[in-house]
């Protein structure tokens, strides 16, 4: 049977199976949301997903849509858990800033400081040798990597499928995931990597954030994941969120891509086969819910219920873009927060109206950023918006999550 058609026969009806107390749309003016993620279940493009908007603190749309998984056909609910992919880094990025903000740990250190293999590490230059080969020169940093350079994401450490052929050998050739590995395993791992650009000069995507979280065990003393629950998730009622299942009630609770969206399942299987590397670019695993906490002390500028999490200077120190012009920050094909944001310290922060006509939705000072595995949030300030989307596919969320902004943009600008 083909998939779409075996996809209609278990799939129950979408939004039916959320929260007894969830709100409805009101007065339809998220229907177009609602229709889109029916369409997507119903043709088989994604097996479920959970949205979320509120706006001045109130929950204005929490929808639930297909199923947890495929071959159990269980319902997505609210207490559905994620993997959060690179939607881990502003938690990341938050605990490290509280560091910062404490004075245990400075932007300006470098990150040989805490990690002494950096001291080490080299720049790769693809050249031509005399016999014509390509070849990758290792020379020295012009400066150290520093822990701001980890914030921003300008170190110039990289994924192991972004940027120069020949930097990306030799991440594979150094076979970085093999046998087990904690995070002071990994960070070395990576300190004898070549650079793909000098610190400080480009914006690239890739393991910087791991090697952040293990700067915050070494600074605090504790692993990420005590460092995290003690003064983030805990405090906000995160209760979900972690790097590894606890018991079979999590564990029934997990979303799972399609069989078929190959680059995903076999991401999920090899991140899932290290539950000893708590990773703090792209391990956690989270819940709407709990993930919304998150986003609603983000919105409140670094406080929540009372309580403070993150200086307003350090929290305006975030959500600044530190790449913009003057910064001396150059930007490629792999510039990830895309037209019209600039980058803070782990979110893509709003600068202006982007390039595009029309303009991608959203307001200037939005925040925003996503997972590789179809995880999206956002947070508006200017309207007291936060949306975000929960669902696990590769493979359609370059398509989806455009959508489903400006779907929700559209909503917004309805209801004014």
């Amino acid at each position: 049977m083909a998939l779409s058609l075996l996809w209609l026969s278990i799939v129950p009806a979408a939004a039916a199976d959320c929260a007894a107390d969830a709100p409805s749309p009101p007065g339809g003016r998220f229907a177009a949301v609602t229709t889109f993620f029916d369409n997507e279940v119903a043709t088989g493009k994604l097996p479920g997903a959970v949205v979320l908007v509120e706006q001045r603190g109130k929950p204005t749309y929490l929808q639930c849509f297909g199923v947890r998984d495929v071959t159990r056909r269980a319902p997505m609910t609210p207490d559905t858990i994620f993997a959060l992919r690179s939607m881990t880094k502003p938690i990341t990025s938050v605990a490290a800033m509280m560091l910062i903000d404490e004075g245990e740990l400075s932007l300006a250190d470098p990150v040989s400081k805490y990690i002494p293999a950096f001291a080490s590490v080299q720049v790769g230059i693809e050249a031509v040798a005399a016999d014509g080969r390509p070849v990758l020169k290792r020379v020295a940093p012009i400066r150290p990597v520093t822990i701001e350079d980890l914030m921003r994401q300008t170190s110039g450490i990289t994924y192991e499928y972004i940027g120069g052929e020949l930097i990306q050998q030799a991440y594979r050739d150094a076979d970085i995931f093999a046998g087990a590995f904690d995070n002071a395993e990994f960070a070395e791992r990576i300190a004898r990597l070549p650079l793909a650009r000098q610190p400080g000069t480009l914006w690239r995507y890739g393991h910087s954030t791991d090697v952040l979280g293990r700067v915050i065990e070494i600074v605090s003393g504790q692993t990420l994941y005590q460092f995290e629950k003690q003064r983030i998730f805990d405090p906000l009622g995160m209760t979900s969120t972690k790097y590894v299942p606890d018991n079979d009630d999590e564990r029934a609770r997990m979303a799972e891509p399609l069989p078929d969206d190959t680059v995903l399942v076999d991401s999920e299987r090899q991140r899932r086969a290290h539950p000893e590397w708590q990773s703090g670019g792209g391990g956690l695993i989270s819940t709407i819910t709990d993930y919304a906490r998150f986003a609603r002390m983000i919105l409140g500028g670094g406080e929540l219920d009372g309580r403070r999490y993150l200086s307003p200077a350090a929290f305006k120190a975030m959500t600044t873009d530190h790449i913009g012009p003057g910064s001396g920050v150059e930007r490629d094909y792999f510039y990830f927060p895309g037209d019209g944001f600039g980058y803070g310290y782990g979110f893509a922060v709003r600068t202006e109206p982007g390039e595009a006509k029309p303009p991608p939705p959203g307001s200037i000072g939005e925040l925003k950023w996503d997972g590789g595995s179809g995880t999206y949030f956002g947070v508006d300030p200017k309207l007291g918006v936060i949306t975000i989307l929960m669902q696990q596919t590769e493979r359609e969320r370059g398509r989806d999550v455009p959508a489903f902004k400006k779907l929700v943009y559209d909503a917004l600008a309805a209801s004014d």
